[in-house]
């Protein structure tokens, strides 16, 4: 019989990735990174730079400034998290010599064009998920990035850096599960919005660059290799042309990956990784709470432990480690070739539905 017991497991401020301790030299030595954030969306007024600017981060970061292509509105959340500049394009943001890194919130189709310009300013960018529209798109920033050693450019999937999945990947990567053979993936809420990005294809909108993508992301990471083979099946919203849910297989080496999600179904998210001796389950696996305590559950030699993981946030933990990556001239984690292996899968998993489509045609 199974038995249930707790641990308590916290991100302590202290580095995720080893590299953190790794110091080169050659870029200007700063104390505080100054961040601009490269527009107002959503994302950013509701989730980012709340994060950024809690107190356990001001030790090496700050917002300095917001843009948007309407100043009132770069006005209106300055006021609000008291940033001290607000501009009325992009352009006079990049220009600014007092800003070091810019968040790049914008929607998809415009996140490598800016991305693009920062670095050609001498911005280090941290880009909202999907990096791109396409492979070769990421390709290019990927070429740019190259071409600039000195800056830092990372695709923002923040689930990574929260402790429960920094917690969940040791578990894997030490063998504690035994040889991880299956993750389940599934992510649902509901939005018919005809305005929001989500619907617009020209965009980048659609259910699979939206939340599929997340899947994609953690299965690749948990396994540590690209898929040898995908398959899909997209369903599109007849009213707005973009796909609305995606069920989707990824074959790995040694093990397989499913996953469903939709942007039409009631709000639900879950995560389970299968091994050979155990099994764990992320419950909030994506969008967990910033303001209260979560908890994990994983099971090995029948035993049952429920794992609770202190009050975190996500996304001022991403900030923090992109910012020291910066100050101490040391690798991002994770870097942007990861960001353009997820979007060649991205694009296998849409081929498979069409050449899937026009066989049954």
């Amino acid at each position: 019989m199974s038995v249930l017991r707790r641990i308590r497991c916290c991100y302590n401020g202290s580095s995720l990735d080893a590299d953190y301790n790794h110091r080169n030299g050659g870029t200007r030595r700063m104390n505080k990174v100054r961040w601009g954030i490269l527009g107002t969306a959503k994302i950013a007024r509701e989730a980012v730079v709340p994060a950024m600017l809690k107190p356990e981060y001001r030790e090496r970061l700050e917002v300095t400034a917001v843009a948007s292509r309407d100043l009132a509105k770069a006005q209106a959340m300055g006021e609000r998290f008291s940033i001290a500049k607000a501009f009325g394009s992009y352009e006079a943001l990049l220009a600014d010599p007092a800003i070091d890194a810019v968040y790049v919130p914008l929607p998809n189709h415009l996140h490598v064009p800016y991305s693009l310009e920062a670095l050609a300013a001498g911005k280090h960018v941290l880009c909202e998920k999907p990096i791109a529209l396409s492979a070769h798109e990421a390709e290019q920033l990927a070429r740019a990035a190259a071409e600039r050693p000195h800056l830092k450019v990372m695709e923002a999937f923040m689930y990574r850096f929260h402790p429960q999945w920094q917690w969940a990947k040791q578990m894997v990567d030490e063998g504690k599960l035994g040889e991880v053979r299956a993750v389940h993936s599934c992510f649902y809420f509901y939005d018919d919005n005809p305005q929001g990005i989500l619907h617009h294809a020209e965009w980048g909108g659609g259910c699979l660059m939206d939340i599929g993508c997340y899947p994609v992301s953690l299965s690749r990471w948990l396994f540590g290799a690209e898929p040898t083979f995908v398959s899909a099946v997209m369903e599109d919203d007849p009213s707005y042309a973009v796909d609305r849910s995606i069920a989707g297989v990824m074959q790995f080496p040694i093990g397989t990956a499913t996953f469903s999600c939709s942007t039409q179904l009631a709000n639900f998210q879950q995560v389970r990784i299968i091994g050979t001796h155990g099994r764990l389950e992320l419950e909030l696996p994506f969008n967990p709470p910033t303001d209260r305590p979560l908890a994990a559950l994983v099971e090995t030699g029948g035993i049952a432990e429920r794992v609770t993981f202190d009050t975190s946030d996500h996304y001022g933990i991403q900030a923090d480690l992109f910012s020291r990556a910066i100050l101490e001239n040391s690798t991002v984690p994770t870097p942007i070739a990861d960001a353009v292996a997820n979007m060649r899968v991205i694009e296998a998993l849409v081929r498979s539905h069409r050449q899937a489509t026009q066989k049954s045609a």
